[in-house]
This record gives C-alpha cells, structure tokens and sequence, in this order.
C-alpha cells in the first residue's frame, strides 16, 4: 500500500460479498415508521401519510405513523417526556421511514424538523436511523416545487439514512382529495404509489445488513477496530511465520 502515504491498510476493508447476499434474510414485513409536518385538523401531509401507509400495508408492511401533538419544540424539555421517548421508540422499531412536509416558506415546517431533530445521531451506541431507508414527500398549497424534498432529502443524508431516488411532490394538495380525504386518482397520486414501492425494495435489499453497508473506514480507524478479514490474514501469517 505503498501508493497511499496517507492510508492505514489495516482499517480498509474489502467487500465481502457473503455478507451482501440474501442467504439468512430476515423473514418478517418490513417495518416502516411515516412522520408528517402539520398540526392543522385537515392535515394533506397527514393524508398522504395515511395514504402512503394504506399502500405498504397492501406491499405486507407493518406501518406506525406518528402523531406529532404534544411534542415539545427541541432542548425546551428533556429527553425523558413520553412523546420523545415514544418517537425515539418508533425509530428504532423501525428499518425504513417515509417523511412528508408541507412546504412552507420555501422549506419544510417546524412540526417536521423538530421530529427529526428529536431523533439524534447516537444514543449511546445505538444510532436510531443509521442505514435504514428513507422515502422523502412534500404537499404544497400552489405549484409544484421540490424545496421541501430537497430539504428532506438533506437531512435523510445527514441522519446517515439511504435515501431511495425517488420522491413525490402533491401540488395544490387540497383538490387532491376527496371528502372522504382518500386521495384521488391521479398522476401525483401514482407518483406515491411508485415511492412506496420503491422504498419496500430498497428496504427488503438493505435491511439486516444496513450495520455493513455503512461501516466506515473512518470509524474503523478512530476506534482501532480491524476489519476481520485483516485480522484473520495478520494471524494466518503470523502463525506461517518460520522461527526465527
């Protein structure tokens, strides 16, 4: 490893394809945890996370959404009020996630960031989103844009989520449903449809092996933990080693 100056070889890990294939995968629906961003009584963020629950439940997920009442703005209590501690509970129950946010402002509303925000990188050594799947959504009261997915799309990012490709954007939200507040026919409403599918994929190819994909090099390092492989192979030649 001459050629890297800057590399530790015995942090850098080889893929190991025994590790990505399918065999002993795990058996029972997905589980899949929906937020949403508003307060009001007729919520279109809700509905479509209602909606977008109905769909996974038909694809064989287990589906919780959760209510964002009563839970406090971040840092103004501490991380033992029950709404926090159920939220926390859900995103670790959880192996994939499907956000939806009204756009407001140009961005996403403050029901929206302060579930994320609630929701930290590390509790201990536990890390509530690392590796699982999430499905970004945004509903906007006029024309379409995509700001708030964008934002989304961010944050999924930096709570170290595998973010799918897809994304769905509902203008004009409120002609979208009918009174009985299911979603109409409609190409936003297969926009939805392709989502959900796409993220249950995603979820069944990448869960019970997420720790794997997203085991870090860097994290390696700074923890001094070598990859088996290395470990295995330092052995077999130490033990193949003639006496001096």
């Amino acid at each position: 490893m001459t050629e890297f100056p800057a590399l530790d070889a015995r942090f850098l890990a080889q893929a190991d394809r025994e590790r990505l294939e399918q065999s002993g995968a795990l058996t029972h629906p997905p589980r899949i945890l929906l937020l949403y961003g508003s307060l009001r009584q007729r919520s279109f963020s809700r509905l479509v996370i209602e909606e977008a629950a109905r769909i996974l439940q038909a694809l064989g997920c287990e589906t919780r959404i959760f209510d964002p009442r009563d839970l406090p703005l971040p840092d103004a209590t501490g991380p033992d009020h029950p709404k926090v501690q159920e939220l926390r509970a859900l995103s670790q129950w959880s192996e994939g996630q499907v956000w939806c946010s009204p756009e407001r402002h140009g961005a996403i509303t403050g029901i929206m960031k302060a579930q994320i925000d609630w929701i930290p990188l590390e509790i201990g050594s536990v890390r509530p989103t690392q590796g699982k799947t999430l499905a970004v959504m945004q509903v906007s009261g006029g024309s379409q844009s995509f700001n708030a997915v964008n934002t989304l799309r961010l944050l999924g990012r930096w709570m170290r989520m595998i973010t799918i490709p897809n994304q769905s954007s509902v203008a004009m939200a409120y002609r979208e449903f009918g009174d009985d507040d299911r979603m109409k026919p409609s190409s936003y409403y297969d926009r939805v449809v392709d989502v959900m599918e796409e993220l249950v994929k995603f979820t069944l190819l990448t869960r019970g092996r997420a720790d794997y994909l997203v085991d870090r090099y860097s994290e390696r390092k700074a923890d001094g933990r070598i990859p088996e492989h290395v470990a295995l192979a330092a052995e077999a030649m130490r033990h193949e080693a003639p006496a001096a």
